[in-house]
């Protein structure tokens, strides 16, 4: 699959967002161990309330769940060049989680997504948005 590379009037969604940024909504869970984490993608986005970020106490939300939100654009460091380079550098050095797209109740206005495609999507299962022991490829790509 390609990208979706159509015009939008909407602001793309950040799939890595903070819970507390305008607009967001939960995307998954956090599984697997803190060597190899892996989300599993809700079936649909889930409105960001108080019950849902106690769930995660004592760590932080971004810690156990993902979050998308309208991509900060210019606002973020990651973003260069009408881009995020933070998807560039996950494809650039991550290792793929899977071989096939997993189902994602975003695609279709995700960042991540419409710059990278598939290529990007069987990366994405692996980040933690608070990552406090981000192994050796994820310091880089994050840098």
């Amino acid at each position: 699959m390609k990208p979706d590379a159509s015009p939008r009037n909407k602001v793309p969604l950040c799939p890595s967002a903070q819970p507390d940024w305008e607009g967001s909504v939960a995307i998954g869970v956090m599984e697997g161990t803190a060597d190899e984490p892996r989300m599993e993608h809700f079936s649909r986005a889930l409105p960001v309330n108080q019950e849902l970020l106690d769930l995660a106490n004592p760590v932080t939300p971004a810690e156990v769940f993902r979050f998308a939100a309208p991509c900060a654009e210019r606002r973020c460091v990651h973003f260069r060049n009408r881009r995020c380079n933070l998807v560039i550098q996950i494809v650039k050095v991550l290792p793929t989680v899977t071989e096939s797209v997993p189902r994602c109740a975003i695609r279709a206005e995700c960042r991540w997504w419409r710059q990278e495609g598939k290529s990007a999507c069987i990366r994405c299962a692996q980040v933690v948005t608070d990552n406090y022991g981000p192994s050796p490829e994820m310091r880089i790509a994050a840098s």
